[in-house]
């Protein structure tokens, strides 16, 4: 059965299903949210006494490195919008919803000398309008957007970090532990690391290959450990919740089947996923051995006298293990390893870097479906790869998918994202039920478009647009929200939601999508 529907951009439809066969079915225990991030979304960046970051920094002393030379000043303006982004999660039905609290906006120094009576108050009055409305807050203490006084310090290079997280962590304990159970210490550190503070690309741009990335994720991994502690010995019998970490991932395909291409994907995977995960939750604990071989011998070979990769104490091996609830994963998309023997491509390396410990250069298939980002291709089977890899290698330990999404032009009429968020969640529910994966959530990047960090506006990963033009900074909802709300309310991946989506203007100028609606 056909149902075409026109949808005003002014307009927020419902989506009736109709009867047709259900392909996935996902269990009721299976928690279905979406996610964002303090500084992406709230702007009021010198709103009464909040602190500056390190995206503060960068984007009113550097704009040019941001795509559109924009920043987050105001942003989603969800700082004066809350109320409005819980309406939105309400439409869509969602189980939970991860946010991130901002440090500077909650301790302007950076230090726990000075709490924010106003940033504590936005964060309740969130928190409040979830609770509410039967939402569960998975709220993230980090999330990039470190205070620039710490970064003035050293940032995440400088051990200290540690003592300061915890502090930060236990303000925030203290005052939300009763409402919040699921908390989630440190956002993706290949990104905080490599990219902030090895290739200088992101804030705070330090360019440090090969030593700062090292020792960045070192001390973020023994301030997880840190936070999970103090959580687990003070708060956890009273508050009765649970403390988790976020990494980045992506599935490292073999070029080939033969022995030789899988063992290079390996390789990969350990370089990636091990780095940040190995010492949490393998059962020996400590860096992956091939990460730490490979670091020892080429920094030998460039003339340090001991390996780049800094090294865990026995005391803080056994400290770091186990230290995690749960795993959030993060994914976009999956790479491949050059095999050098079989292309016979002369790879050239900075020298130090991970690149050229890793002895490899990374490339998407040209089969994978393109995307208008450089830097995402679709590959959903990729996910699934990955959860039974992360089952094998951690014990199966649980695992929240936190991030995935789809980067798209602004519009309503997004066939793509639709069909992005099926497949890999097709490709969750493969791993659940064929694989006995043990996958309890999954969370769409983004709720709503916003300042995609060095990307700025150009890129639109929302499940509702806005409209940054408008002073009221107005969110409609695009098809992907309307199909997403049925599958949260359906619990199911029924084939083909939308068949086709055209665009055309009105003679009003109203933008007008015609969506034809079809359910198998």
């Amino acid at each position: 059965m056909i149902i075409s529907i026109v949808l005003l951009s002014i307009i927020i439809l419902r989506v009736t299903p109709t009867s047709g066969n259900v392909l996935w079915e996902f269990p009721e225990s299976f928690k279905f949210g979406v996610s964002t991030a303090a500084y992406q979304i709230e702007g009021a960046w010198n709103i009464s006494d909040k602190g500056e970051n390190i995206w503060d920094r960068l984007t009113h002393t550097r704009p040019s490195v941001i795509w559109d030379e924009s920043n987050a000043d105001k942003t989603c303006d969800s700082y004066h919008n809350y109320e409005r982004d819980v309406e939105m999660l309400v439409e869509l039905g969602v189980d939970f919803y991860r946010f991130s609290i901002s440090w500077s906006r909650l301790l302007p120094t950076g230090f726990s000398n000075q709490i924010s009576k106003q940033g504590l108050a936005y964060y309740d009055d969130l928190i409040d309008e979830l609770i509410h409305f039967n939402i569960t807050p998975l709220v993230t203490l980090y999330h990039w957007d470190l205070p620039q006084t710490l970064q003035d310090l050293g940032g995440w290079t400088n051990p200290l970090i540690v003592k300061y997280f915890e502090d930060y962590a236990r303000v925030v304990f203290e005052n939300y532990g009763d409402q919040v159970k699921n908390w989630i210490t440190i956002n993706e550190i290949p990104q905080i690391c490599v990219d902030g503070y090895a290739k200088g690309i992101n804030a705070p741009q330090v360019s440090a290959n090969g030593i700062g990335d090292y020792l960045c994720a070192h001390h973020a991994l023994l301030a997880h450990a840190k936070v999970w502690h103090l959580y687990n010995d003070e708060y956890r019998h009273s508050q009765g919740g649970r403390v988790g970490i976020v990494i980045y991932t992506e599935w490292v395909e073999p070029e080939s089947t033969s022995k030789e291409d899988i063992e290079i994907a390996e390789r990969g995977m350990q370089f990636l996923i091990g780095w940040q995960a190995h010492a949490i939750f393998s059962s020996e604990g400590d860096y992956p051995k091939v990460l730490k071989d490979a670091v020892l011998n080429r920094s030998l070979d460039q003339g340090y006298a001991s390996s780049r990769l800094p090294t865990f104490t026995e005391k803080e091996i056994d400290y770091v293990k186990g230290s995690s609830d749960f795993l959030g994963l993060n994914y976009y998309n999956s790479i491949m390893l050059w095999n050098t023997k079989n292309k016979f491509v002369e790879l050239k390396f900075i020298v130090p870097s991970r690149e050229d410990d890793l002895g490899y250069d990374s490339y998407f298939n040209e089969n994978w479906t393109k995307t208008i980002s450089p830097d995402f291709t679709v590959f959903a089977d990729g996910l699934k790869y990955v959860l039974k890899w992360v089952k094998k290698e951690y014990n199966n330990i649980e695992v929240i998918i936190t991030e995935n999404g789809y980067p798209s032009y602004p519009g309503l009429g997004d066939l793509e994202r639709i069909n992005y968020i099926n497949q890999h969640l097709i490709a969750v529910w493969d791993a659940m039920i064929n694989n006995d994966c043990n996958v309890t959530g999954y969370s769409v990047w983004s709720l709503m478009d916003n300042f995609e960090w060095i990307s700025g506006y150009g890129i639109c990963f929302g499940l509702y647009e806005v409209d940054f033009k408008s002073e009221a900074r107005i969110r409609t909802a695009r098809a992907s929200a309307l199909v997403y709300e049925e599958i949260i309310r359906s619990r199911t991946i029924k084939p083909n939601y939308f068949r086709n989506v055209s665009q055309v203007e009105s003679k009003t100028s109203t933008l007008i999508i015609l969506l034809n609606m079809e359910y198998i």
